[in-house]
Order: structure tokens, then C-alpha cells, then sequence
């Protein structure tokens, strides 16, 4: 029969960092490894059968040397113990331990323990955030008459206390009560009183049933919807739909994305009478003072300023990309980043004078994606739609019309879309020459920005095929001059 060889300490909350912070510490100075240690909390299954509960902790030696806690570990074990892993405590006290003899184990991301409480802090934000977000109060009757508001939210995790102070200081006038399975907080406008666990029927038993803030609410949100700027999948991800049963607007929102397409649609259309030959600018500088302000699809709306083409008013050679990126959007300026370097020094090996060249892109502005990489902000290349390229083909025409170039070289399938009007796949037609409508003839050849994202030997192989590509060209330039 196996005796009692470990301790068992209980907590007093599943959120009791403070808890269990000072047991961590006694257990730590006392040289108790995490293996002869059981946590547990509240109504929960932690604890080991052969753990002796009884036991009282160990002191520390008087000269015992005091734990060393990295801040990386510390900011993230106030987030992960919140979680509802009831394998938490110990994963926490396990990593506290190693840290002793690895005080830098916080840097190694590959770590199993590291990485595992840093994917449950992450969580626990993320359940914060929502509950920022989508805690939405309606009015009840209350005792004297005075408004009193109450909202019922289901968190994933033990976030209450955390999120308490946020909704104190945000809606400090008011007196409500906020109602979750794992509790309640209600605030008089004075005093915060912690409340026993609810159930939903609590918050709208006393619900008065017009309330005008609603109903201003959802007007509001009806107004701002934007059907060009749907994606369905996006917003389900950042709203999910079990929050919508609580949120008085998401009884607008299947009737809005059943609608967005017909809105679109229309938005799309009236922009687009707006252009037929009459309209078509006669100068470049007329075409980039109209690109700004283009609003005809989803890109031309997200806030960035349209890129213009450069070089010549009339070039033998016309080079087409796909869509201004980030330095370019910043510069105003088409191929000036990475990607622009690159094809200029290919330009360049290849004998074409740069300077000679029209250059341009399929599309005016700039599609990106906001993500945070590295700790700061970035905006990541999206690639157009092909109804994005088709709407913007307009302006490519309009440059082509007053550049008359009699060689035109597409780079990438969006710029092939954009002079053919049909989508091609690049390794099949690269290196043939093919006939526009106004006799000009067109070569297509890779983005120079998909020879960046290759790894070094496939970057290699296709470096030479670009090389080779534009030498090609720049034969048939020399042709067509002589």
C-alpha cells in the first residue's frame, strides 16, 4: 500500500494567484520538487489521492535563498492561472522550479512548459477581450424606481475579478449588475460586491422590455455596416456566434450578410457608370489625381492612398505588378521596396534601361491584413481578387492609352489578368509573346516578390528563369527599336 509522500494545498479561488504565489514560495525555499505537490481548488478535481492533505507545508530553512522570478514569467502566470486547465498550478509551480537552475528558460520558445503557459495566457486574453467587447446591459426594474442594468455573460475561464475593474471605471454612473456561471459583480455606483454564480433566466427576469438604448443601438450598427468590407469568416472568428444570443444588434446581422452581396453589388454598379470613354482621363497627372479618390471596391476604401505609375508619358516598354506593398504605399512611389529593388537589378543585368520604362501596377491601392509580428505592428501583403483587378483594369487601360507602349511586360498573375481580362497561369505562358487589342505585345513573367519567399535553392532555379525572361524581352526591344 502506498503512504502519503506528497503535500496538498488547497486554494482558496480558482483565480487565487496570491495564494497560490506565497505556497509556491514556501514550497520552493523548502526544496519541495513539483512531483511531491498536489494543488486544488474550489469545487475542482485537483489534489492527489495520496497526497496528505492533513500535512502541514514545510518551513524554510532561516538561510533558504528566495526564489528568482523572471518578469516574463510573472506577467505571464497572472494570465494563465485564470485559465481553467486544472493541470495550471502545477505546470506554474513546474516552471517556477526549473527556473531556479535555467534562469533564461523563458527565452527558449521551444520549450513544452513555456510554450504551454504561454498558449494559456494567450487564451485567457483573448476570453478578456471578448468579454471588453460583447457584455451588453439592458435595463430591469429595480427596488425606488431607479434604472439599474443588468448583462448576463458566459466567460470560458475564471476572468471575473480581472475584468471587474475595466467595466467599474467604463460605466462608473451607472449601477449594474454583471451575472456568469462562475459569478456575479454588481456595482451601486460606489461599492463593488462580488455575487454567487447565476443563471441566465437571473438577467432577464426582470427585463422591461423597450428599452430605447437598444433600439438606438441597433440603428446605429445597422448604419455602420459595411457590405463592401464583409468577410464572413473574419467576422465570425472575432465574433463568434455563441456571443450573438446577448448582443441585441446580432438580430440584424443574418439579415445584413444575406443583403451585403445586393448592396454590393450596387455600390460596384453605381460606381461603375460613372466611367465610360468620356470620362477616361487624357493626362497621367489627371489619372493620379483620380485614383485618390477612387472608392469603386473593398481596397479603395481601407485608408491608404492610391500609388500612381512612373516614367515616361510615352515608353516603348511598360511593366505592370500587382498592387503598390507597404514602403510603396508610405512613399507614393510604385517598386521602391524589396521586391522593386530586386526587379531593377534583373533590369539592369538585363540591359533595359530603367529610366525608358513605364511602371506601373494592376492595381491602385494597397491590400493588407494588420497582424502583430515580433512584438510590433505590421500590414501583410493580400493578394486582390480577380473583381478587384477587374474593377481597377480601368486605370491600366487609361496608362496605356497615353503611354502607347508597344511592349508590355506583365509580372505576376494579376498584372496577366489585368491586360488580358482572363486569368492565365504564369509557368504556361512565360516567355511567349502574345497580342493586345492596340497591337502591343505582351510578356508574362513571375512577381519578382514570389522569388523573395522562395528558399535559397528554389530561388535559385527561378531567379535564372526571371533572368532569363527579361533578356528575352529586352532581344524584342532591341528589335522593335531597330
Amino acid at each position: 500500500m502506498r503512504i502519503a509522500t506528497g503535500f496538498s494545498v488547497p486554494l482558496v479561488a480558482s483565480d487565487d494567484f496570491d495564494g497560490w504565489r506565497d505556497n509556491a514560495r514556501r514550497l520552493l525555499m523548502a526544496d519541495v520538487p513539483p512531483d511531491r505537490v498536489s494543488w486544488s481548488e474550489p469545487g475542482g478535481e485537483g489534489g492527489d489521492l495520496f497526497a496528505d492533505s492533513g500535512k502541514r507545508l514545510p518551513s524554510p530553512p532561516a538561510d533558504a535563498t528566495p526564489p528568482r522570478v523572471p518578469r516574463a514569467f510573472f506577467q505571464l502566470a497572472q494570465k494563465a492561472i485564470l485559465h481553467r486547465d486544472p493541470a495550471r498550478f502545477a505546470l506554474l509551480y513546474r516552471l517556477l522550479w526549473r527556473l531556479q537552475a535555467q534562469p533564461r528558460l523563458m527565452e527558449d520558445a521551444a520549450d513544452s512548459d513555456v510554450r504551454r503557459i504561454g498558449d494559456l495566457a494567450r487564451v485567457v486574453r483573448r476570453d478578456i477581450h471578448k468579454m471588453h467587447a460583447f457584455v451588453r446591459f439592458r435595463v430591469v426594474e429595480s427596488e425606488g424606481g431607479a434604472e439599474h442594468y443588468v448583462a448576463w455573460f458566459e466567460p470560458d475561464h475564471h476572468i471575473l475579478r480581472a475584468v471587474a475593474k475595466f467595466f467599474v471605471e467604463r460605466f462608473t454612473a451607472m449601477t449594474w449588475s454583471i451575472l456568469t456561471p462562475r459569478g456575479a459583480l454588481h456595482w451601486d455606483g460606489t461599492t463593488l460586491i462580488e455575487g454567487p454564480p447565476a443563471q441566465r433566466g437571473d438577467a432577464s427576469r426582470q427585463y422591461l422590455g423597450d428599452d430605447p438604448a437598444e433600439d438606438l443601438w441597433r440603428s446605429y450598427y445597422a448604419s455602420i455596416f459595411n457590405p463592401a468590407r464583409l468577410k464572413v469568416g473574419a467576422m465570425l472568428k472575432e465574433m463568434p456566434r455563441r456571443y450573438w444570443k446577448n448582443m441585441p444588434e446580432a438580430a440584424l446581422i443574418p439579415a445584413l450578410i444575406a443583403g451585403a452581396q445586393a448592396r454590393e453589388a450596387t455600390m460596384v454598379s453605381a460606381g461603375e457608370t460613372r466611367f465610360d470613354e468620356a470620362d477616361r482621363p487624357a493626362t497621367l497627372e489627371a489619372i493620379g489625381a483620380a485614383i485618390q479618390t477612387c472608392r469603386r471596391c473593398e481596397i479603395g476604401c481601407n485608408g491608404t492612398r492610391a500609388v500612381m505609375g512612373e516614367g515616361p508619358e510615352r515608353a516603348f516598354l511598360m511593366i505592370v505588378g500587382e498592387q503598390p506593398g507597404d514602403v510603396e504605399e508610405q512613399q507614393g512611389r510604385p517598386f521602391v521596396g524589396p521586391a522593386g529593388r530586386l526587379l531593377r537589378a534583373h533590369l539592369g543585368d538585363a540591359g533595359i534601361a530603367e529610366r525608358a520604362a513605364y511602371v506601373t501596377n494592376a492595381v491602385k491601392h494597397f491590400k493588407f491584413t494588420p497582424k502583430i509580428v515580433r512584438g510590433g505592428k505590421h500590414r501583410l501583403h493580400q493578394s486582390p481578387t480577380a473583381r478587384e483587378i477587374d474593377i481597377c483594369r480601368w486605370w491600366v487601360e487609361s496608362e496605356r492609352s497615353i503611354v502607347r507602349p508597344q511592349l508590355v511586360l506583365a509580372l505576376g498573375a494579376s498584372a496577366a489578368r489585368s491586360l488580358l481580362g482572363k486569368t492565365v497561369s504564369v509557368q504556361k505562358v512565360r516567355g511567349v509573346p502574345q497580342r493586345l487589342e492596340d497591337g502591343a505585345e505582351l510578356w508574362i513573367t513571375t512577381h519578382p516578390s514570389y522569388l523573395l519567399r522562395l528558399e535559397d535553392a528554389p530561388r535559385a532555379s527561378e531567379e535564372a528563369r526571371f533572368a532569363a525572361d527579361l533578356r528575352a524581352v529586352a532581344g524584342r526591344l532591341a528589335e522593335l527599336a531597330a
